[in-house]
């Protein structure tokens, strides 16, 4: 209740501070249109509104505002699909991210003027303005785009691609969610600046029926009242729209995620286990040293493992173990793996995590069941963020349960665990498991003991 009036005076101490600045620039501009006193040139505060008020109440202003407004977004949704396409193909190819970025620098650097009278030549004025905006938006939303790629949080990718989440589910799950902010900040940047542009272009080439045939029209008959109303309605359109995208993007990170969610498990074949239906196990035979030849330890190694084997790999740290069940999992993909380092979407929930990953005969009230039996007493709509290490460590165990695939890999998995804990995470593993293949590296023998394995490779 304390937060909640903390919060409440706090808003109105801001809505106080921006009516007091909205309140200065006022009264500073009748001081100054009174000094002026020429109409022609500054006109009023009052004079504006009452120009602004016959705009407003003329339904002609809104068919040429409307028509405007869907030619700049006409441009800027060309330019964030062709933008998108090129981000998306140069993430993938150095050349041809070499070759098309000088384009685009020198496109973001050319007057908008030099792009519209180009534009007037080639085109003509009826499509200036969907041409000029789709040009000045374009270098932005691509370098935006391509740079949000680059950041893309590639061992996150590799832990979704490899429980077999891939395609569209793995743009939801993973990619949009990490370009989100990127598009986000490009948004706030590039929308006003489609408005200017569209503008500017209607302007210039004299596009009838437009916003800037009207802005034109008021400037040469010297109506600067007029001018100033257009003004005032472009900013204001400029702005909503800019508001209502940037929500319908910001609401969509959350529903391409539950998208994602809700499809857990589309388009594989259910695994081996008792929740997931029939399946059938792994086997695996790899020559794993001529794939690693920078782990020496794993040199001349073949590692066969048949269907429901189970396998233990010890050795120090750096020995090369998880490089072993890398190679190992890319074999079995789409397979069930425990990585030593945390992969978890931080700001969804511990069921979220679970689920997405999950076989599709998997349901939520089954997988909430076996994050409260692995984790008792867990909020399993708590963000993973506001657990502990061991909590997490079993939500991805738990996770790992319930994915497709004939193998479970599970390296070093019972870090952070005290000896009861690993003990009670060893037992629902071993009941889980239902004859799938079993790799596991540590380097302590009490984990391979926990989990009936006899079978040990040292490295």
């Amino acid at each position: 209740m304390r937060a909640f009036a903390r919060q409440m005076i706090e808003r109105m101490k801001a809505v106080a501070a921006a009516g007091a600045v909205a309140a200065f620039w006022l009264a500073a501009w009748v001081f100054a249109a009174a000094l002026v006193a020429q109409p022609l040139i500054l006109p009023g505060p009052g004079a504006v509104a009452l120009a602004l008020l016959r705009l407003v109440c003329d339904g002609g202003t809104w068919a040429i505002l409307v028509g405007s407004g869907a030619r700049i977004l006409g441009g800027l949704a060309l330019a964030a699909v062709c933008g998108g396409a090129l981000a998306g193909i140069s993430s993938r190819s150095r050349a041809f991210a070499h070759l098309v970025a000088p384009v685009l620098s020198f496109v973001k650097a050319t007057p908008v003027a030099c792009v519209v009278v180009l534009l007037l030549i080639w085109l003509g004025s009826e499509r200036v303005s969907i041409a000029a905006v789709f040009l000045m938006a374009l270098p932005g939303v691509y370098f935006s785009l391509f740079e949000g790629l680059a950041q893309v949080d590639k061992p996150l990718e590799q832990m979704f691609r490899l429980h077999g989440v891939r395609g569209w589910r793995l743009f939801c799950a993973h990619t949009w969610r990490e370009v989100l902010p990127f598009v986000l900040s490009c948004a706030r940047a590039v929308i006003g600046m489609s408005w200017k542009a569209g503008v500017a272009a209607e302007l210039i080439g004299m596009a009838v029926g437009t916003v800037g045939e009207r802005i034109y029209q008021a400037k040469l008959l010297i109506e600067t009242a007029d001018l100033l109303a257009w003004t005032v309605l472009v900013v204001a359109a400029s702005w909503a729209c800019e508001r209502v995208l940037v929500w319908l993007l910001r609401v969509s990170g959350p529903v391409a995620w539950r998208a994602a969610v809700r499809a857990h498990g589309r388009g594989l074949r259910g695994r081996a286990s008792g929740s997931a239906g029939g399946g059938v196990a792994a086997e695996l035979a790899l020559a794993v040293g001529d794939r690693a030849p920078w782990a020496p330890a794993l040199d001349g190694l073949v590692l066969n493992v048949p269907a429901g084997g189970r396998i233990c790999v010890m050795g120090t740290s750096g020995v090369g173990k998880s490089t072993l069940l890398a190679l190992a999992a890319g074999e079995c993909a789409p397979c069930s793996m425990v990585f030593q380092d945390v992969r978890l979407v931080e700001g969804a929930s511990a069921l979220d995590n679970v689920l997405v990953c999950a076989d599709a005969r998997v349901d939520a009230s089954s997988a909430a069941a076996l994050l409260r039996l692995l984790v008792p007493g867990v909020d399993v709509h708590a963000r993973v963020a506001e657990l502990s290490g061991g909590q997490r460590r079993r939500v991805e165990i738990a996770r790992a349960l319930l994915c497709p695939g004939g193998a479970v890999i599970l390296d070093e998995p019972f870090t952070g665990l005290d000896a009861a804990a690993r003990d009670a995470t060893a037992e629902v593993v071993l009941d889980l498991l239902d004859g799938r293949m079993l790799l596991l590296a540590t380097h302590d023998v009490a984990d391979a003991q926990a989990l009936n394995i006899s079978d040990i490779i040292t490295l």
